[in-house]
């Protein structure tokens, strides 16, 4: 059978077999209507996604950003606690003592020779320690009464770190007499 559609056309006289829509008007046609995305879709589609994860990139990019602040607060609550301990577990009275050298603390006796301290982190014999070469510690000592107690020494230690910053108050009495 050959007609101008070519060999492989069939026409029907009356209505096509069921099942068949529009398969007598050209051979293929149920084969050329495939489902899927348009191009339309596909480009809503990329849009939708690249904006969902942009958002999630800037979450990410802000939690990953903040993540090193713990660490430098930790670090700056260690050098604090560590001076003022060191600070505390000295006499309350004073007594003469020798001007240290550099940064170093080993010839500070008694607690009001910490007043004024302003260096670098270091270890008490002066010594600097590398890995907290951005650190940086003050400390102020004054005569305070506490809660009716006269005798009694307030100790601010501040460490600082760039813009991060951070002071510890304690406090010395004269519980020895």
């Amino acid at each position: 059978m050959s007609n101008r559609w070519g060999p492989r056309l069939r026409t029907y006289r009356s209505h096509p077999p069921r099942g068949s829509a529009r398969a007598w008007e050209r051979p293929g046609a149920q084969a050329a209507r495939q489902s899927g995305f348009t191009m339309v879709e596909m480009i809503i589609a990329i849009v939708i996604l690249g904006v969902g994860v942009a958002g999630v990139m800037l979450a990410y990019s802000t939690a990953v950003r903040g993540s090193a602040d713990p660490l430098v607060q930790h670090q700056l609550l260690a050098i604090a606690e560590e001076m003022m301990e060191e600070i505390q577990l000295k006499p309350y009275a004073p007594a003469a003592n020798a001007a240290p050298a550099g940064c170093a603390r080993d010839t500070f006796n008694d607690v009001r020779d910490y007043h004024g301290y302003s260096q670098p982190a270091c270890t008490i014999d002066g010594v600097a320690v590398a890995a907290l070469s951005g650190y940086a510690v003050s400390v102020s000592v004054s005569n305070t009464a506490l809660a009716g107690v006269a005798e009694a020494l307030r100790i601010t230690v501040t460490v600082t770190r760039g813009g991060d910053s951070l002071s510890l108050v304690g406090w010395r009495t004269n519980f020895g007499g």
